[in-house]
């Protein structure tokens, strides 16, 4: 098995908080992703995501008609023993440019 090494260097800490509140009697719950590191971590995060935002998908010949490149970030591997699995990908598809069918885009005011 080949040994691959993680692009991401320094560290980097990417968790889900769960919080939950009460206004007017009506109980709210949301959840945030916060993204933690040190320079080194902030930085190499930033150049995967420049990577993965350049890279031509059509050239990628292993990659299917309709499918979306991206790149798996692992605890203990990539990111600290404390983060969840994180997936960076693209919202296009190779071939069609079409955004997957959960998607909402954001409000546009």
């Amino acid at each position: 098995m080949e040994n691959i090494k993680s692009e991401i260097y320094g560290h980097l800490d990417i968790i889900v908080a769960e919080h939950e509140d009460e206004l007017d009697g009506v109980k709210i719950q949301w959840k945030e992703v916060l993204i933690h590191g040190d320079p080194d971590g902030l930085k190499s995060l930033a150049k995967l995501l420049l990577k993965l935002s350049d890279l031509n998908q059509e050239n990628n010949v292993g990659l299917p008609f309709g499918a979306r490149e991206h790149i798996h970030l692992r605890p203990k591997f990539d990111l600290a023993n404390s983060s969840e699995e994180v997936i960076l990908g693209r919202l296009d598809a190779k071939g069609t440019g079409a955004f997957y069918d959960k998607y909402i885009p954001k409000d546009s005011d």
